[in-house]
């Protein structure tokens, strides 16, 4: 028998990761976008890193100074992990900077450019002079190095130039400085509306303003990473936000674990700066374009050039939300399942504004684990808090890089007097989940909403997700189960008809697959999740792919499972869509189960199934799962955006030359504008089957 255990089976998570930011990072090279919409992933790419480095970087290079050798089920230990991860991201780094000087190439034709301060004209020298001294020079922090000025502490992504300087009273005398450009000051100088100047091209210009009595010999740009993941020891609930700030404080001060360069900078200079940060050699990673290309989004947000962006889709509110009717009336008599952004999330933010506003409510409890800034929801919660109603609202204040928001909003929240959760000691709570309780005719009723992603408007634009709202009784009885559960003290007990992590969702999982291996090769499997790494599933998978059961993996990210295998995986195909839209849902398809259709919060990681509250629905409206079934086959079968695993590990880009070219996010878009065009008569009877006329066409 076959050992599944065998780590050749398995690819490591973390090189699996770099592989999807390397297809984030292909768009940028697909000429057939428009160029702002390939610099616009160009700045993806480098966000997705940054990230990477302060957290799953920083995490292995803990666990090898600690002289820990934990593995996944690849068994690669932390240190062969850093050397591999520093391998790929050198070798990448040439494609990196020969895509960045591609498009701005062809910007440049366009009449969008960046130039030096050297490249542009005597006029504009003096506007940028001007500019400097008005809006630069107050706020530029030049930091002598010397003995009685230590090197300064740099705060996590700091940015800005090392100088090496001359006295001019003794030239033998040489000292090395600091320019530290805050954040408050753009990456980029507008000169026009179409002239971009790096701030440190001008910056360079007046290091001698800055340190009166030296001359410039020398400079470069740099730019530090440092460890940004919070370790917290969580104590009782009334500590744990003042914890959660000192962490916070903390997060700035973390281990360097990335050094950036300009091209400029020599052994000199690098050595001197290392001298004080000790990052290591392999970390340093020098530059011949211009560093943080996250601030590209400052050019790819020019609204001069919008047409050198994918046309703008504008969400649709369909049938039955596009009339005056009462939510509340469509859902008693209904079930509504949206796909975003496609369809809009608009219906989503008015269920919580009609609660607040509705005298018939009486409480309304609700997750939040990224809400995002001036969130008109957690506005309408406050509202209706302030106007008596009962609200509950679990605030994940764990939620990484969210931290600092969710902890203004907890606080607003609680001023409103809001019952507020801040967390669940010991895991994180993922589920999106909100329960409306209405008094209607004398009797409680309740309405829910399950989703796949945050309650986040803004993101909700640009990530696909689905929502489901229904009065469903044995549905809305769960939820209330379940929020007994966040505001007491179990977070082991079980719902009945939802399912929730950590102890019921992986255990559903598998039994769902093995159902589906007593079929054989009647079995099908369709799942749709970011990323797939939990060992147990994969192993589970294995055994169903053996049995001939027909599996379609749909997985944006991170996939420890390698498919195609013989004897192990050949039932297996995986696949990873990246195109204009960010694949988020987690959605599940199993062909013979009485259900058949399941969304989640939770992607198929051990985090989300072991560390995490979570939630997994099952869908039994049959409009409902028409319409994800439908929306799966369509996605499987995507030929222009999607992106194969082979056997080896690699992705191979699906060629769609050969046969009709099939763009799932351009199908959808297509034919919600259709719908929303047609007549009432037309679109009562196409809304219910979303997807399915438009499968059977592609």
């Amino acid at each position: 028998m076959l050992n599944l255990k065998n780590p050749i089976l398995y690819n490591n998570r973390e090189l699996s990761w770099l592989q999807f930011n390397t297809r984030v990072l292909n768009q940028a090279q697909d000429e057939s976008l428009p160029l702002l919409e390939r610099l616009k992933f160009l700045a993806i790419y480098g966000t997705n890193l940054d990230e990477f480095y302060m957290i799953r970087v920083a995490g292995l290079k803990k666990l090898f100074a600690a002289g820990i050798i934990v593995s996944g089920a690849d068994r690669l230990t932390p240190l062969q992990q850093l050397k591999e991860i520093r391998t790929y991201l050198h070798q990448e780094q040439e494609v990196v900077e020969r895509v960045r000087s591609g498009i701005f190439q062809k910007l440049t034709i366009e009449g969008l450019c960046v130039k030096t301060y050297d490249e542009v004209t005597q006029n504009e020298k003096f506007y940028l002079n001007r500019f400097f001294k008005e809006n630069i020079y107050p706020v530029i922090i030049p930091i002598a190095i010397d003995a009685t000025h230590p090197f300064p502490h740099l705060n996590n992504l700091s940015f800005g130039l090392i100088v090496k300087l001359r006295d001019s009273d003794d030239e033998n005398i040489e000292r090395f400085g600091l320019i530290r450009v805050p954040r408050v000051i753009d990456r980029f100088i507008e000169l026009n509306s179409s002239t971009y100047i790096p701030i440190e091209s001008l910056v360079a210009k007046h290091v001698e303003e800055l340190f009166p009595g030296y001359s410039l010999i020398k400079y470069a740009v740099f730019r530090v990473t440092r460890n940004a993941d919070i370790a917290i020891q969580e104590e009782e609930a009334d500590d744990f936000m003042e914890i959660l700030e000192q962490g916070l404080k903390l997060r700035r001060k973390g281990e360097i674990v990335r050094l950036e360069v300009g091209s400029n900078a020599d052994d000199e200079i690098i050595n001197f700066f290392n001298h004080h940060t000790n990052v290591y050699k392999n970390d340093i990673y020098k530059f011949h374009t211009s560093l943080n290309l996250s601030s590209l989004w400052q050019i790819v947000g020019n609204k001069n050039f919008a047409h050198l962006l994918s046309p703008t889709f504008q969400p649709k509110i369909l049938p039955p939300f596009d009339s005056a009717e009462n939510m509340f009336t469509i859902l008693d008599s209904q079930d509504v399942l949206l796909y975003h952004p496609y369809e809009s999330f608009d219906p989503v933010v008015q269920l919580i504004l009609n609660a607040a506003k509705d005298p018939d409510v009486v409480s309304i409890k609700m997750t939040l684990y990224r809400a995002g800034t001036n969130s008109p929801i957690v506005k309408a919660l406050m509202d209706a808090s302030e106007s008596g109603k009962q609200v509950t609202v679990m605030v994940e204040l764990k939620a990484r890089f969210d931290e600092e928001n969710n902890l203004i909003w907890a606080k607003a929240l609680e001023k409103s007097g809001t019952h507020v959760i801040y967390g669940i000691k010991g895991f994180k709570v993922h589920a999106k989940a909100t329960l409306i309780t209405r008094r209607t005719n004398g009797k409680l009723k309740q309405y829910a909403h399950l989703g796949t992603g945050n309650y986040n408007p803004a993101t909700a634009k640009i990530y696909t997700d689905v929502s489901y709202m229904t009065s469903k009784v044995e549905i809305t009885n769960d939820l209330t189960r379940f929020f007994h559960f966040l505001t007491g003290f179990s977070n082991k007990g079980s719902l009945n008809e939802l399912y929730m992590s950590p102890s019921q969702i992986k255990p559903k999982l598998i039994s769902l697959i093995q159902n589906e291996i007593r079929q054989g090769e009647n079995g099908q499997i369709i799942a749709k999740v970011n990323s797939l790494v939990d060992d147990d599933l994969i192993r589970t998978l294995y055994k169903a792919s053996q049995a001939g059961v027909k599996i379609e993996l749909i997985i944006r990210g991170i996939c420890c499972l390698r498919p195609g295998i013989k004897g192990v995986s050949e039932n297996i195909k995986v696949t990873s869509i990246i195109g204009k839209y960010l694949e988020h849902p987690r959605t599940f398809y199993f062909k013979n189960d009485e259900t058949q259709v399941y969304i989640s919060s939770a992607d198929w990681m051990p985090r989300n199934l072991v560390r995490r509250i979570e939630l997994l629905t099952a869908i039994k409206d049959d409009a409902s799962k028409d319409k994800i079934i439908q929306i799966l086959k369509l996605q499987c079968s995507d030929n222009t955006l999607s992106h194969e695993l082979q056997s080896d590990g690699s992705y191979k880009k699906i060629n769609s030359e050969l046969q009709k070219s099939v763009n799932n996010h351009k199908l959808l878009e297509d034919y919600v504008n259709r719908i929303s065009k047609a007549s009432k008569k037309e679109m009562a009877s196409s809304v219910a089957q979303l997807a399915t006329r438009l499968y059977t066409e592609s």
